[in-house]
């Protein structure tokens, strides 16, 4: 399985039969997602910076909130959450998906507002891959997001939803989070090749290039 970062909330998931893109982003982002094909796209609430899926090619299945999703060889999750602090009153509702694909477990937690509740770490279970956002303002913060990490013990975490030189929105940069993790040097890659006998044994961060 290959795991690429298009930006923002947005990456390839590309297993042996299926590809999944998540929360496709739209033009006046300030990142470019050409026009990629996948078989899949989840969309984690319907803000224009997650939900562009017009702007993916390929007749993709739309998976758009809670529930149980079987597509081919991937299963998919998808469990209620809110985009706040305070259930959803200021910014909505937002969908945590569970991807299972090539026999990896994949979460992306979409603009998460919250720590997780005992239950919602319970659901989700096993974690191999954390798709985490950690520039607040809109989501948690790098603290809450490094907390997050450590309830759910993946054995890798990818940092998303933060401020770059391409981003038009003002988010914390990766820097805080990267910090609060204990991460001393960045080997950042274009893209992540992964198989369940080569992920690490213990919680590791990893750091895509857009």
């Amino acid at each position: 399985m290959e795991i690429s970062w298009l930006g923002h909330s947005c990456f390839r998931i590309k297993g042996a039969q299926a590809t999944v893109i998540t929360d496709p982003y739209s033009p006046d982002s300030g990142y470019t997602l050409g026009k990629p094909t996948a078989s899949i796209v989840t969309v984690s609430h319907q803000h224009p910076g997650h939900s562009y899926v017009q702007g993916v090619a390929g007749g993709a299945k739309i998976v758009t909130g809670p529930g149980e999703y079987e597509i081919g060889d991937v299963l998919i999750i998808g469990l209620a959450t809110f985009h706040d602090g305070d259930k959803g009153r200021k910014r909505g509702k937002n969908t945590i998906y569970l991807i299972e694909i090539d026999e990896i477990a994949v979460c992306h937690l979409g603009d998460l507002g919250h720590v997780l509740t005992t239950e919602q770490v319970a659901a989700i279970e096993k974690v191999d891959v954390l798709l985490l956002p950690v520039g607040g303002v809109s989501t948690i913060d790098a603290t809450m997001a490094a907390e997050v990490a450590r309830q759910l013990e993946p054995k890798l975490v990818i940092p998303m939803h933060y401020k770059t030189g391409a981003l038009k929105r003002e988010l914390e940069t990766v820097d805080r989070f990267l910090k609060e993790m204990g991460v001393k040097e960045v080997n950042s890659k274009p893209k992540l090749s992964l198989t369940k006998s080569n992920l690490p044994l213990s919680t590791q961060v990893f750091v895509l290039d857009y």
